[in-house]
């Protein structure tokens, strides 16, 4: 493949609204840094209800977006997918095997799998759960890049056959998100959807320590929380903070709480965006503790690693200002040196260029594949899977 601008089509989860996932927050800032490199990005996204109803980001600026409403409707985008440099599949995109599948069969560029779910995909797998990823779709994909990096990478190639599996952590748009000056509203604050596994983790770490400490102020932002869960009257409710709107959020928190999904732990090196938000953001971190995460950020200088209530307490209560804000700048370097959007843009194109060597459409093709209509593309015979 030649140092000429690549061409992408990608097909995942969602762009258009951040509602209830965090999957758009990261093609966004992703998918922004590399068009900044030159590269041109097809955006296909299943229209559902769900999303259709809180799109915050409904026409991006950096790549063209389209919808598609069943499996069917992808065969307007044959054409763009066999005209692309590489055709990037997500995880959880709805019927995502036959998506897998049908990319694989009329993509002539690089295929990739972009797994934001590493750890949950490959438990699904285990136990016969075929959601979105099959076992025999993984060798057919060049690529599998991963949101977990450490021995899962080696498990992927040994045991599953995967011709690259290769790390491509989350990362921030840091000319998004950065400090703000902001009056401190909360003591802890945490953003994140409810999910029945990380909430015993939020119970330890954030309700226990508001039972302990009425004089402190907390808050739990995020969706879908069960009715019945019983918040401490210093616990701050948020239902959907946007993304325009997390830095001003972290910016009101002296520090902010991550929380790491069970499957996530078990398979270490996972990081969340929300640790490299709020780290760009110049917000401390608390966090609990998984394999890999001293790779990514020194502990007690970069971030603050709790167990207990009485950890979190600690930090809260007795952390000297000048200690926190030293984490917070600490922490702020290292995602600059390490983990912006720039980054794992590169990183990206890296992947790609080493799949294969293909060589650059010819203008014809690239501008019908982001200028023209759909049903102007040339159509690829292609049996769907249903």
């Amino acid at each position: 493949m030649s140092a000429a601008p690549l061409n992408i089509v990608v097909l995942g989860l969602s762009l258009s609204s951040s509602w209830g996932n965090g999957h758009a927050t990261t093609f966004r800032a992703l998918l922004r840094a590399f068009a900044a490199r030159g590269h041109r990005i097809l955006f296909l996204e299943r229209d559902v209800p769900w999303y259709a109803a809180h799109r915050d980001l409904p026409q991006p600026d950096f790549c063209r977006l389209e919808f598609y409403g069943d499996l069917g409707g992808l065969s307007a985008w044959h054409g763009a997918m066999a005209a692309a440099d590489a055709v990037i599949v997500g995880s959880y995109v709805p019927e995502g095997v036959a998506v897998g599948a049908l990319a694989q069969r009329v993509a002539n560029g690089v295929t990739a799998f972009y797994d934001i779910d590493t750890p949950v995909t490959l438990a699904k797998l285990a136990r016969g759960d075929e959601e979105y990823l099959s076992p025999a779709l993984i060798p057919g994909y060049d690529l599998y890049l991963s949101f977990t990096g450490g021995p899962t990478l080696d498990r992927l190639m040994r045991h599953y056959g995967s011709p690259a599996a290769r790390p491509l952590y989350c990362s921030v748009d840091t000319d998004a998100y950065r400090p703000m000056e902001v009056a401190p509203r909360w003591d802890l604050s945490y953003l994140g959807t409810y999910s029945p596994d990380r909430q015993p983790t939020l119970e330890r770490l954030l309700l226990e320590p508001a039972r302990q400490a009425p004089e402190l102020r907390f808050v739990v932002a995020g969706p879908q929380y069960p009715a019945e869960i019983a918040w401490p009257a210093n616990v701050e409710r948020l239902d959907h903070v946007p993304p325009a709107e997390h830095p001003a959020f972290y910016a009101a928190s002296r520090y902010t709480l991550n929380v790491t999904r069970a499957d996530m732990i078990h398979a270490g090196w996972s990081p969340s965006v929300r640790l490299f938000e709020a780290a760009a953001c110049g917000t401390p971190v608390i966090s609990d503790r998984w394999d890999g995460l001293d790779t990514l950020f020194a502990p007690d200088a970069e971030i603050v690693l709790a167990d207990s209530a009485a950890d979190v307490l600690r930090a809260l209560r007795e952390r000297p200002e000048a200690v926190r804000q030293c984490q917070a700048q600490a922490a702020r370097r290292r995602i600059l040196a390490s983990h912006s959007a720039a980054h794992r843009a590169a990183e990206l194109e890296t992947y790609i260029r080493e799949a294969g060597d293909r060589a650059p459409l010819p203008e014809p093709a690239f501008a019908a594949l982001h200028g023209a209509a759909p049903h102007s593309f040339p159509q690829v015979d292609v049996h769907e899977e249903r």
